[in-house]
């Protein structure tokens, strides 16, 4: 009986090897398929394969800078609390400082009248790059990078050329509009603050201004029409946009290719593109480069009402300019519960916030803005696990009984609803939401778990005395949880 049952346990073994090598290899060819390309080429069909890496969807905060000339002026008109860009004085009145320079050449606005009180009507703006330069070697790059890590932040975004052209490297291209003298910083900003940022951990992304350039095409920009006719589109600046790109790319490796307004047509963007991805591989590249490529959208000022099914970068500064402004203070710049509703918002629809600080022309950051830093450092210190490397959960959005608003966010492990505001009573009671029998409640700060019961559709849920920390407070639920049927916020779940 033995010798006649080998053969058949042979061949059946032999199947059974040969099933399993079968399988083996389509999983090995899936695999394959699925990896990005080992070699991107400069089309949108290789460049769309290209995934968005872990780290920047794990990231949630970023930091913009915006330091340059217009550091040394640091002033602009607050007449647009809300940023209406569609607004017929937005121009003349533009609360941006950063485009200092566009603004002060318009008759009549308010820019104009300060430069001229200031510093004389006849006073050239590219005059203030001595200025800039003796005030930067006070600059920190270290102390920077410092205070961003604290404040929470994962990657770091620095303007490398505003619109205004000058640049915080020492490019190689020269500009054939400038002076030698008026051209870029005599510090290496972009290494220099490249090396501190790697050196606290973050990544370090690199912002430049591909579809402005006001020494190629001066303007100035004074009605809608000009946005589209001050866009330089000559061979010449084609050519040096592409270099000053790749020159970027080559030099610092950057984490984050942000490029402004849109490309000029005589440049080869997809080309830059293919050569980036090829040198940074887990890169990622934003939306303004005027074609059907991008990593990630960026809202400017805007905010999502739903989850966003691609992944959206929110940039904004602490105040109403991204550079700094002088007459910004307390009542212009972002209180600090409102940033970190803020903050949690993003993340529950999708979203990262690039929150800009405006430096002063040596480098130092406006206490305003340290505040807030601070008090975001603070506050994610107790809370981050329900921001960082979180994805969007059933609905973004909820509320509670009480009338405070709630934002889901969830893990691997747990959801997390936090509370954008400060509950006035022992309990709060969280609208249409089903916990499972067993699932354990936290809140992120306490180490005990929370008692709660079902009352309804609703999930009411024993607070502390005195509860930790402030502004938002974060509930953890370890447990299978849903919304109730029928709840006109529910959404479907979005990828990361």
């Amino acid at each position: 009986m033995k010798t006649r049952m080998v053969p058949v346990l042979s061949v059946s073994s032999r199947l059974i090897r040969r099933s399993l090598v079968l399988m083996l290899c389509f999983l090995a060819a899936s695999a394959v398929q699925a990896q990005p390309p080992s070699h991107y080429e400069a089309t949108l069909e290789s460049l769309n394969q290209h995934p968005l890496p872990q780290w920047y969807g794990d990231a949630k905060l970023g930091i913009f800078v915006h330091w340059g000339l217009y550091s040394v002026p640091g002033w602009a008109p607050l007449v647009h609390p809300e940023h209406d860009f569609t607004a017929p004085d937005y121009i003349k009145n533009n609360p941006y400082a950063e485009w200092y320079l566009n603004v002060m050449r318009i008759e009549g606005s308010p820019t104009q009248a300060y430069h001229r009180e200031h510093y004389g009507a006849d006073y050239d703006y590219y005059n203030f790059a001595p200025i800039f330069d003796r005030d930067i070697q006070n600059w920190n790059p270290d102390a920077w990078a410092k205070i961003f890590r604290e404040a929470g932040a994962k990657y770091v975004v620095l303007t490398t050329k505003h619109h205004d052209g000058f640049t915080l490297w020492p490019t190689s291209t020269p500009n054939p509009k400038l002076p030698a003298d008026r051209q870029h910083a005599t510090r290496d900003i972009v290494g220099e603050l490249t090396t501190a940022v790697n050196k606290q951990g973050l990544r370090m992304g690199l912002y430049y201004s591909g579809g402005y350039d006001w020494t190629f095409v001066p303007g100035p920009i004074r009605v809608a029409a000009d946005y589209q006719a001050v866009k330089p589109q000559s061979e010449a600046y084609g050519k040096y946009a592409d270099a000053q790109f790749r020159e970027l790319i080559q030099r610092y490796h950057p984490a984050v290719l942000w490029n402004d307004i849109d490309y000029p047509k005589s440049g080869h963007p997809l080309e830059l593109m293919a050569e980036y991805y090829n040198a940074v591989p887990d890169g990622v590249i934003d939306d303004r480069f005027g074609v059907k490529h991008s990593d990630f959208k960026s809202p400017e000022y805007q905010v999502l009402d739903k989850i966003s099914p691609t992944k959206s970068e929110e940039c904004r500064g602490l105040g109403r300019s991204f550079g700094y402004n002088r007459a910004e203070g307390e009542a212009e710049t972002i209180a600090p519960d409102e940033l970190i509703y803020l903050l949690v918002d993003i993340v529950s629809k999708n979203g990262n916030l690039l929150l800009d600080v405006g430096p002063e022309s040596d480098g130092t950051i406006p206490p305003v803005q340290m505040k807030r830093l601070q008090a975001l450092g603070a506050w994610l210190g107790q809370n981050g696990e329900a921001i960082y490397g979180t994805h969007p959960w059933q609905t973004a959005e909820g509320q509670t009984s009480e009338g405070i608003r709630l934002r889901f966010t969830q893990s691997d492990s747990a959801v997390y609803a936090t509370l954008l505001g400060t509950p006035k009573t022992d309990s709060v009671t969280l609208k249409s939401l089903a916990p499972k029998a067993g699932t354990q409640i936290y809140l992120l700060g306490e180490a005990r778990p929370l008692v709660w019961s079902q009352v309804g559709a609703d999930t009411k849920i024993s607070l502390p005395a005195a509860l930790p920390g402030q502004y938002a407070y974060v509930l953890k639920i370890l447990g299978p949880v849903s919304m109730a049927a029928g709840n006109p916020e529910r959404q479907e779940p979005r990828p990361r």
